[in-house]
């Protein structure tokens, strides 16, 4: 808006300055974001008597429409395990199930994996500094700290990843490069951008569609937005940060459900394709 006094924000500067924003290629979420701080502001100059009325008036100008989530297949998640190699695999299948997100999934420790329930447990994220350290941190709200259940159709997939992948001991972390580097996206993309190529998968496939096909499943085969929401990690957008709870045979059920999902898509009854490939891997 400029450098204007209060009294100076009309309508007519305020339509300008939102018309300016969108052409400018400003993001729709921004451009709202930044209506709704400028409204907010403006309301309170009418509580304090400053204005007689709030000059932003735009109909529909606190909203936007949110695209559909792009998703893949459970045909394709599999198609991409194949093709990325024995390394990447559980890390491919563990994400599309459980639909952590790629800084919780490169800070899982051995520890943090129970098979015997089907279960990972998500305690920290990992992030980068500037210079390119990478260091673990805690979730950002209580709603981040949480055990998230996996289908019994993937257990095999992670014992064996166990056996031959991750670090030693129970602190040793889950996912880890040839050398025994951490898990980072930059040293990612690569392996992922390979497999999505070979897999024939779309090439504006990014790795983060997996957490959006697991949440996609979850949702498709009976989770409540309360269950989803406690599956993902996210808490309330209102002010107050609300915890929701829920058991572990419920988010067991939903995890059997997804499994069900995935014999279904494979016209199977058990072994995924892509099982034989873990097999040679065994036996190497």
């Amino acid at each position: 808006m400029g450098h204007r006094t209060i009294s100076e924000i009309t309508p007519a500067r305020v339509r300008t300055w939102r018309s300016n924003l969108l052409d400018g290629g400003a993001g729709d979420p921004s451009v709202v974001k930044a209506y709704q701080l400028l409204r907010a502001i403006m309301n309170t100059a009418v509580d304090d008597e400053l204005i007689q009325r709030n000059p932003c008036r735009i109909k529909g100008a606190d909203t936007y429409d949110v695209p559909e989530r792009p998703v893949l297949t459970v045909t394709e998640v599999f198609a991409v395990a194949d093709a990325i190699g024995p390394r990447w695999r559980a890390l491919v299948l563990l994400t599309a199930f459980t639909t952590l997100r790629f800084g919780e999934l490169a800070t899982l420790r051995r520890r943090d994996v129970d098979l015997a329930n089907r279960l990972v447990r998500v305690q920290r994220n990992q992030a980068e500094l500037n210079s390119g350290r990478l260091y673990d941190k805690a979730p950002k709200s209580r709603a981040g700290f949480r055990p998230v259940a996996f289908p019994a159709e993937i257990v095999d997939e992670l014992a064996h990843h166990l056996d031959l992948y991750a670090g030693p001991g129970p602190d040793g972390h889950l996912f880890i490069g040839p050398r025994g580097g951490k898990l980072r996206r930059s040293n990612f993309r690569d392996d992922w951008i390979k497999a999505r190529t070979a897999a024939k998968v779309s090439e504006d496939a990014h790795f983060h569609y997996l957490r959006h096909t697991g949440n996609t499943l979850a949702s498709q085969n009976g989770a409540s937005t309360r269950e989803l929401m406690t599956r993902m990690g996210h808490s309330s957008t209102r002010a107050a940060l609300i915890y929701q709870h829920m058991t572990g045979d419920r988010d067991r059920a939903i995890a059997d459900r997804m499994g069900e999902a995935v014999r279904q898509a494979l016209g199977e009854q058990g072994t995924p394709p892509g099982a034989s490939g873990t097999r040679v891997a065994r036996d190497v």
